[in-house]
């Protein structure tokens, strides 16, 4: 079978790369000059099953309206986002009730802890190189009331075989020994030994270049236009540069899955939540941390990746604006070198790389994947915060769809026209 997938991130070249094992001609299209040039670029660099409820959680509105605005909070709307999020936030809205929620959750968890299995084989078979971590994440906590309320959801995901540990301050810098210079401002942590962290844009080109060796071509530099249809069916993708015929397609766009997904049958509620990131080197500070490490308070993580620090977070809804925010690139660099202050003679403001990108948000928080409206067009997206976590189970699960295989979980919860 012929099939073309339209985007080259994470989710892109993992389904690509099943599809090729499956024994499908595949063919990987992208505008970018290379894969993984956009959402996959500069994420947090965590692979967490631990984070596996969705965003929607019950009484988010309150949030939204609290952060309104304010160009300091860790979650921000801009007014002039709402008028795009009208009907995709009411849907996001409905699904904060407490029952929804967790239902959703566990559809998250069981999706992360299948791509967990599936990342680990792919690492045992290609022996990929991605600044992988040693494993395990930490995250601490300034407060009490902050530590119950995600202990709560720890307890939950833990009915799906998510570990966690509790620790004091000094059990978060047994941990993280980087930790301890701060360690006056822990009041609690949880540890999570089957989180994981890597380099998302590293992985992404090392699993491309397997699947080029099982024939996976990949073109870059073209913008998909549009689709030639007969019936219920795409016969070929129109793009910048021509025709492309496929008996199947893939959507693996992120944030951008609902704008392409109009030409191919539509239905895909899926709206970008923009993310921000530095990347700074270690410039020969040797008291790094190890494992990531993610504040509560100011929902951001510190991710080694090799020689290099990642520091990632925010969350904006700020529709398409690729700019990057000066001040919330400043918020980034304060908070690396408040939580770990042995750093800050080490940091060179000439070497920081700053970064944003859109995390694909569907509308109740679950991933969108599989068949479409149109017989043969699939879907592989609105991942949200957990694409480097679900990648590689996502690319096999629609890899299985596709090729009439039963998946290891049950996709219905997953399905795009659930909607």
């Amino acid at each position: 079978m012929r099939v073309v997938v339209v985007g080259a991130g994470l989710l892109g070249v993992s389904t690509a790369y099943f599809l090729a094992k499956s024994g499908h001609q595949v063919t990987v299209l992208d505008r970018a000059t290379d894969a993984a040039r956009e959402t996959s670029y500069a994420n947090g660099g965590i692979v967490t099953p631990s984070m596996a409820d969705p965003w929607n959680a019950p009484g988010v509105w309150r949030l939204l309206l609290k952060y309104l605005g304010k160009e300091d909070s860790p979650f921000l709307l801009r007014p002039k986002a709402m008028p795009s999020l009208v009907t995709w936030g009411l849907t996001f809205l409905w699904h904060s009730g407490v029952k929804r929620f967790r239902a959703n959750t566990s559809h998250n968890v069981r999706l992360c802890s299948y791509s967990m299995s599936v990342l680990g084989e792919l690492e045992r078979e290609l022996s990929l190189a991605y600044d992988k971590g040693p494993g395990g994440t930490i995250k601490i906590f300034r407060d009490k009331a902050a530590f119950d309320a995600v202990l709560n959801m720890a307890a939950f995901l833990a009915e799906f075989g998510v570990r966690y540990e509790i620790v004091d301050a000094n059990g978060a810098i047994e941990k993280e020994p980087a930790l301890k210079p701060v360690a006056h401002d822990i009041a609690a942590g949880i540890f999570y030994p089957d989180d994981g962290s890597g380099d998302a844009r590293l992985f992404t080109l090392r699993l491309a270049d397997a699947a080029r060796k099982l024939g996976v071509a990949f073109e870059f530099g073209v913008t998909v236009e549009g689709a030639a249809r007969q019936g219920r069916e795409v016969r070929a993708v129109r793009t910048s540069v021509g025709e492309y015929a496929a008996d199947a397609v893939v959507i693996a766009v992120g944030s951008y899955s609902g704008r392409v997904a109009r030409a191919f049958g539509g239905g895909v509620p899926v709206r970008p939540v923009k993310g921000y990131s530095i990347t700074t080197p270690l410039g020969g500070w040797n008291g790094g941390p190890k494992i990531p490490v993610i504040d509560d308070h100011f929902h951001a993580v510190v991710t080694p990746l090799g020689e290099r620090l990642r520091v990632g977070g925010t969350a904006e809804f700020a529709g398409y604006d690729p700019r990057l925010t000066p001040s919330r690139i400043d918020n980034l660099k304060r908070f690396v070198v408040a939580l770990f202050p042995d750093y800050a003679p080490f940091m060179k403001e000439e070497d920081i790389e700053p970064w944003c990108g859109f995390r694909p948000m569907s509308a109740d928080g679950v991933p969108i994947m599989g068949r479409g409206r149109l017989e043969n067009v699939y879907f592989n997206t609105g991942h949200g915060h957990l694409g480097w976590t679900m990648a590689a189970g996502a690319g096999r699960m629609v890899a299985d769809l596709m090729s009439g295989r039963e998946p290891a979980i049950d996709p219905q919860p997953y399905r795009p026209l659930r909607f």
